[in-house]
């Protein structure tokens, strides 16, 4: 899982030399980012814990399908918006700037609770790896800490992780998913069923939340238009490589989780799932393949997660900067590093942010009781992990629905040559099966709190999908302010700016 960022861009043209990116490499960053152990450690087991729905495979399958409507209008807009602010710079110019700001705020808190969420996951894993291996009892919170320290200290000075390392890391990840595969096929308890593929598995109470969480296995995909710029050939690259990133991701995910239903038998594995959480792949990997591996598979499972916390901080921190330097927000946020040129700024305020969040919930887990059938260790995992990666996951199936009536108010000025497939019909479709999925989160969105989906609703049920739809609002309603108070800034808005000499630290 990775993110995107609402940057504002140079408008000095790109020559060929700067235009090196192939559909290869393009769809190989994107499918790079939803890294694949986050995503079935973490979010698979979760989802079967939390929602108590087999049908996780299937649920794979359809967002795929809907994904890959929705890149029929969106690849076709990257051919003629290629700045690297893609939903905001799309919306901007598809319907208007107001809700282009309001696109990007909606963003912002997305990304920001995406990242956050994912320090659950971090802090459950390190402490219980750490346990395990040297009898280390400590809180969840304080390899958090630990981290929050590291991934702020190389985001104010602006150091990226390696792209050769990170993709050495990723593909020795799909090695042992492929591996775990594999052995669940081989080893099946209950034989090979496809009982999980099927619809009756998916289509009952809590498939929103089911949804919530598979969509975040997709965050990332919309990527490609980021790399409109720098793509040898910008109006064909975008298009094969999100359509192709969408298709891997899809299968991969719906095959994998399938051989998780496989390996501790679809009548196991959600009792499974909600005993052990992330470690139900390393036990499993432990007693049926060998302990290196599952060893192995752990420490990737953490620098997964790292990799993932320092791409999200920073992509953050990018928006903080851009939307500072625009306007929109603060001009303090766009300050930099004088010899980095690191948005500091922007940096330490997610932060700040951050560290914030987490020591509410350090409080918050004081007397918590667990779930039937978890333990009480899983309190970050079942909680911070899950309910903040599912409302970013929920801002941004709002922002891709935006996005495809965009698409359509775009080709309504100019044709530019093309059908009516991808002007109207692909983002008509993609537009209101987002916004069924949309709703059917929202609806659901208890049962990603509760992890029951009878359970009546508390506030947090209606606080947190409010936090991501009254940003929107609160971000439409500061754009109209901009049009009357600063004609400059609000001309600029989704267009990209000059790059302009940012206050130094």
């Amino acid at each position: 899982m990775t993110s995107t960022s609402d940057t504002a861009v140079s408008v000095t043209p790109h020559t060929a030399a700067h235009r090196r990116l192939g559909v290869p490499a393009v769809t190989f960053m994107i499918v790079a980012a939803s890294a694949p152990l986050t995503v079935l450690a973490g979010g698979v087991t979760t989802t079967f814990a939390v929602t108590g729905v087999l049908g996780v495979p299937l649920s794979f399958l359809l967002l795929g399908v809907v994904l890959a409507i929705f890149a029929v209008g969106y690849a076709a807009m990257s051919r003629y918006v290629t700045n690297a602010g893609a939903f905001y710079s799309y919306v901007s110019q598809g319907i208007g700037r107001p809700l282009g700001v309001g696109v990007s705020i909606v963003a912002l808190v997305s990304y920001n609770a995406m990242q956050i969420g994912v320090y659950g996951l971090f802090g459950y894993q390190v402490a219980s790896l750490l346990n395990t291996k040297f009898g280390w009892d400590l809180p969840w919170w304080l390899p958090i800490i630990v981290c929050i320290a590291i991934v702020g200290v190389l985001g104010v000075n602006r150091v990226d992780l390696s792209a050769k390392v990170l993709g050495v890391l990723v593909a020795l990840e799909f090695l042992v998913v492929i591996v775990y595969d594999v052995a669940a096929f081989v080893v099946a308890p209950e034989g090979v069923s496809a009982q999980a593929l099927s619809p009756s598995a998916l289509f009952v109470p809590g498939i929103g939340a089911v949804f919530a969480f598979g969509i975040a296995a997709f965050m990332g995909f919309e990527g490609a238009a980021i790399y409109g710029e720098e793509a040898k050939d910008p109006k064909r690259t975008v298009a094969r490589a999100t359509y192709t990133a969408v298709g891997v991701i899809a299968l991969f995910y719906a095959l994998s989780s399938w051989a998780m239903t496989i390996a501790s038998g679809p009548s196991h594995v959600i009792k499974d799932s909600t005993e052990q959480g992330p470690n139900l792949i390393f036990s499993f990997l432990e007693s049926n393949v060998g302990v290196l591996i599952s060893d192995i598979a752990q420490v990737l499972f953490i620098t997964s997660l790292f990799a993932s916390l320092v791409s999200f901080h920073n992509a953050v921190a990018r928006y903080f900067f851009s939307l500072g330097r625009e306007g929109v927000l603060p001009s303090w946020l766009a300050r930099v590093r004088a010899h980095s040129r690191a948005p500091w700024a922007g940096s330490l305020a997610q932060t700040v942010l951050a560290l914030v969040v987490i020591a509410a919930f350090a409080l918050a887990s004081v007397g918590w009781v667990p779930p039937k059938g978890a333990p009480a260790i899983l309190f970050p995992v079942l909680t911070l992990f899950s309910w903040l990666t599912n409302t970013g996951a929920l801002g941004l199936v709002l922002l891709m629905a935006i996005v495809s009536f965009a698409v359509i108010g775009f080709f309504r000025r100019s044709h530019h040559g093309l059908g009516a497939w991808q002007r109207v019909v692909a983002p008509v479709v993609s537009g209101l099966g987002l916004t069924a999925v949309f709703v059917l989160i929202v609806v659901y969105f208890n049962t990603l709190l509760t992890s029951d989906p009878t359970a009546p609703p508390s506030a947090t049920t209606f606080l947190l999908p409010a936090i991501v739809i009254l940003s929107g609002v609160i971000g439409v309603v500061w754009g109209y302010v901009l049009k009357r108070r600063n004609p400059r800034v609000y001309a600029q808005i989704g267009h990209g700016t000059e790059e302009q000499n940012a206050p130094e630290l």
